[in-house]
């Protein structure tokens, strides 16, 4: 496809800092990793919950869900995961500039693609959440069926199988969540770290 080169950014009045302002928050974004069955999404999801409770207005983007429309043209080879985390990470961006506190729950296994996803964000506006479950514990649970079509070789290039999973070298947060998890306690943490950098009123 023929790429356009005849393209200008255009400024606008309403900025990042007034949306923030009259949302009384900050635009952030909340990227949680992880294996899959890991508990990304059901994370994501309760801390959402707590923090609409708070007022503040969120957005969560589930990796599953978008495959259903904005990247449904995609597969699960490296290239199109790569191209997957790319949009992904640039669909963020335009949240955060709403003012949006957005959560994100994608496997985004590699770090070259977790990296550039922060690029794209200013100092202190993107926070990683791991959320560290042994590989036992995830193909134990399971929920989807997904490791066992992977260990009979009906999924190829499944993360934690045989493609790689990187696991993040400094996140902001590390969730652990193996067998007996608490799902309430992990959503406390991350609230509480949120609250403590200011980045949301005291919980």
């Amino acid at each position: 496809m023929e790429k356009s080169t005849n393209v200008v950014w255009h400024s606008h009045t309403v900025t990042r800092e007034f949306r923030e302002k009259i949302k009384n928050q900050l635009g952030v974004c909340i990227w949680f990793t992880g294996l899959s069955a890991s508990g990304k999404s059901t994370i994501a999801s309760e801390l959402e919950y707590e923090l609409s409770k708070l007022g503040i207005h969120t957005y969560l983007l589930d990796g599953d869900n978008v495959r259903h429309g904005l990247n449904k043209d995609l597969g699960f080879s490296d290239a199109d995961r790569h191209e997957n985390i790319r949009r992904l990470a640039e669909v963020t961006k335009l949240f955060v500039d709403a003012g949006i506190v957005v959560l994100t729950a994608f496997i985004s296994p590699f770090k070259e693609e977790r990296d550039f996803a922060r690029s794209l964000l200013d100092e202190g506006r993107f926070l990683e959440v791991f959320v560290e479950a042994s590989i036992e514990t995830c193909e134990e649970r399971d929920p989807k069926g997904l490791y066992k079509k992977a260990r009979a070789g009906e999924i190829r290039q499944f993360t934690g199988i045989d493609s790689p999973y990187e696991k993040p070298e400094s996140p902001e947060i590390v969730v652990k969540n193996n067998a007996g998890s608490n799902i309430p306690g992990h959503v406390l943490q991350i609230l509480n770290y949120l609250s403590d950098n200011k980045i949301i009123h005291k919980v």
